[in-house]
């Protein structure tokens, strides 16, 4: 797997520059490590497809955390509501779903937590 490319898709995914917001760079590596765990033996380590994957998972720790921090954020027409964090955590987790159902093929991904509950929830529905 190249973390350049992780990194580039990361970016693309997230609107997070690693390059100069480097507090994210472990995010990124952590998804790379998890993905790396779920590889069948004998999977090909160079398919693009894990790149998308680790970049997917990357986004949705990273959107975990931003949840996770205070909800409400002033702007200029007032505040964003909860449910607009909530709605960017599900878009993560289905970003992550569709590359997972794409790689399964060569990882085993019983391991997620997340995948073995409903759909139903949020960041502030536990």
């Amino acid at each position: 797997m190249e973390m350049r490319t992780v990194k580039l898709l990361f970016r693309l995914f997230s609107g997070v520059d690693t390059e100069t917001e480097t507090e994210y760079v472990p995010i990124v590596e952590m998804a790379v490590t998890e993905v790396e765990k779920m590889l069948k033996e004998g999977a090909d380590r160079s398919d693009i497809r894990l790149c998308y994957i680790s970049a997917a998972l990357a986004n949705y720790r990273y959107r975990q955390i931003i949840c996770g921090q205070d909800r409400t954020e002033v702007t200029y027409a007032g505040k964003m509501s909860r449910a607009e964090h909530d709605i960017s955590l599900e878009y993560a987790e289905k970003m992550f779903r569709d590359y997972v159902h794409l790689c399964e093929d060569i990882i085993v991904s019983s391991d997620f937590v997340f995948m073995a509950f409903g759909t139903e929830g949020g960041c502030g529905n536990a």
